[in-house]
């Protein structure tokens, strides 16, 4: 699973280092904060934990983009033109992409296609997927091709984020 293409270019042109950087940052910060939402939610019913996760990447998404204006009014000054309001929005999109996935996930167990259990562990391991797939994007961003270290990378930055996100559901639940 990797960063979808809509995330990381716009009109069929490269996006900027910083606009990039932007969107890969608000990927990696979305999938760490809705896999911490799943962590806690292991006896839950389906819909609600449905609910906990677009809840946590909505409010994460309004947070992230004020957080990013105010920062960028202070970079630059000035207040931030309609356009560059619109790019703060779209280089936090990847927040809210971040809950598409492991809603589907917990939906199916929803619908009885799977048992709950076994949904919701599916669930954070795709989320864990989507934060280790990142290194990938990183390197074609950086037109390198990924090698051996790139896949242990990968799999270092998922073992990072589940620390992190270990922390976050210890010091927080």
């Amino acid at each position: 699973m990797s960063t979808p293409s809509y995330l990381l270019s716009r009109r069929r042109r490269p996006l900027p280092p910083s606009s990039a950087a932007s969107r890969i940052s608000a990927y990696v910060y979305g999938n760490i904060l809705v896999l911490a939402a799943l962590v806690p939610i292991t006896s839950s019913p389906e819909y609600i934990g449905i609910a906990i996760v677009v809840g946590t990447a909505l409010s994460t998404f309004i947070a992230h983009v004020f957080a990013e204006s105010v920062a960028q009014s202070v970079r630059s000054g000035e207040q931030l033109t309609r356009s560059e309001r619109i790019e703060e929005l779209r280089d936090s999109v990847p927040i809210l992409s971040s809950a598409v996935l492991p809603c589907l996930v917990l939906a199916t167990a929803w619908i009885g296609w799977l048992e709950p259990r076994t949904a919701h562990i599916l669930a954070e391991v795709a989320v864990l997927i989507r934060i280790g797939s990142t290194v990938f994007v990183v390197r074609r961003l950086q037109n390198r091709k990924p090698n051996h270290r790139t896949v242990i990378a990968a799999v270092g930055v998922a073992l990072i984020a589940t620390i992190v996100v270990v922390v976050k559901v210890v010091l927080t639940h």
